[in-house]
């Protein structure tokens, strides 16, 4: 086991293309989002394992003694309902913890008990994760959170070999450990939803953009960052309402939904060959490209009844700045993409926030395509979140 502390980050993610046309065997693209969830792991001799969770409110600890004397045999046998069950005895929790709460300290005791195990004796050590993401927009917060979890507990384990090396500031993990990372994250994921995709710990892991239909993911090679503004409109919705009622819909117009979804579906295919030639040289065309299948994409899904008078006011409010929008993820709400091309002047970008905060909604200048899970040193991340890590600054 490592005698240091570990810092690592991981990435959101967003739908660029193919959100509910994925449902029905569809192309989708999903892209990592530059708004990251870092997560501090630091070891000490106080007999207690501790998780820190600024963003939701948590803050517990365990004697690791206790912990040593459970049978931990429950975590390879029986499903995973089964194995949610007994970690919450495990967790002890409080009979006013929310869901959300109760859902990542249990990803948390899960792959630590899990990655652990194997150790001689169970480790005393600090977690703190602290996140840019919003939680439950749909933006992968819950993955970015085990991705960071798997990565830190299998290297400070020593499982996987700590990249960091040479005085660099930060640093990734080969393909061959990224692939144990990943299949960890997805336990973790499987404990928070059940039945995930596995498509936002994958793009979490790998970082860049992801093709998705019927099961099989695959990484789009070398994708471009691009610049984008992501809009939460703070409307709720149901993901599950809403796949319903495009399945409703496709059931009671076949001959006009089924054409929708082929679209949409060429839509996303054009869109990865567009970003494939970005790869080698970037050009204004390109761009204008990327612009007209936002346009159609997002006339697509309110045929298919999933926009909102939110998500139609986003944009055209970015409209009127001579930019391009789309909801990403079931919409209903929840929250939009703005594509930014190059040269647009700072103050442009900063005009169409202002407008986009004034609706009422939050509003973050970042970019997709952004590294997968990375490890860093204290000195390569900003005051504000070491300091939310509880990280102390000298």
């Amino acid at each position: 086991m490592l005698s240091e502390g570990l810092l690592v980050s991981a990435p959101g993610k967003v739908i660029l293309h193919g959100e509910h046309a994925v449902v029905h065997g569809k192309v989708a693209l999903a892209v990592a989002l530059n708004l990251r969830t870092f997560l501090r792991l630091q070891p000490h001799s106080n007999g207690k394992v501790g998780l820190n969770l600024p963003n939701i409110g948590i803050k517990r600890a365990w004697d690791v003694a206790r912990l040593q004397l459970l049978d931990t045999s429950f975590l390879e046998q029986g499903d995973i309902t089964e194995k949610v069950e007994k970690l919450k005895e495990v967790a002890g929790f409080p009979e006013d913890c929310a869901d959300q709460e109760r859902l990542a300290v249990l990803a948390f005791l899960y792959l630590y008990l899990s990655i652990c195990r194997k150790q001689s004796a169970l480790p005393s050590l600090d977690v703190a994760a602290w996140s840019e993401l919003p939680t439950g927009a749909g933006l992968g917060s819950s993955a970015a959170y085990s991705v960071c979890l798997a990565a830190a507990l299998l290297t400070w384990c020593e499982e996987i070999p700590n990249p960091l090396k040479g005085g660099a500031a930060a640093s990734r993990w080969t393909a061959e450990d990224l692939e144990v990372i990943n299949k960890w994250a997805f336990q973790g994921e499987r404990v928070i939803h059940g039945n995930p995709s596995g498509v936002d710990n994958a793009v979490s892991t790998w970082g860049g953009a992801l093709r998705y239909q019927q099961g099989k993911i695959s990484p789009l090679k070398r994708p471009p960052a691009l610049k984008i503004l992501l809009t939460n409109t703070k409307v709720p919705r149901s993901t599950k309402a809403l796949v319903l009622s495009v399945r409703n819909r496709l059931l009671k117009f076949p001959e006009i939904v089924a054409p929708l979804l082929t679209s949409m579906d060429a839509i996303s295919l054009e869109c990865e060959r567009v970003l494939g030639e970005m790869a080698a040289a970037p050009a204004r065309e390109h761009y204008l490209v990327l612009e007209e299948l936002i346009d159609m994409n997002q006339h697509h899904l309110n045929a298919l009844g999933v926009g909102h008078t939110s998500l139609d006011q986003l944009c055209q409010v970015t409209m009127a700045h001579g930019l391009h929008s789309k909801l990403t993820g079931a919409g209903g709400g929840g929250c939009g993409i703005t594509l930014l091309r190059p040269g647009l002047e700072g103050p442009e970008v900063e005009a169409t926030k202002q407008a986009l905060t004034d609706c009422g909604f939050d509003c973050w200048e970042t970019s997709i395509g952004a590294p997968g899970i990375s490890i860093h040193t204290a000195a390569s991340l900003d005051a504000p979140i070491l300091q939310a890590l509880g990280w102390a600054l000298r």
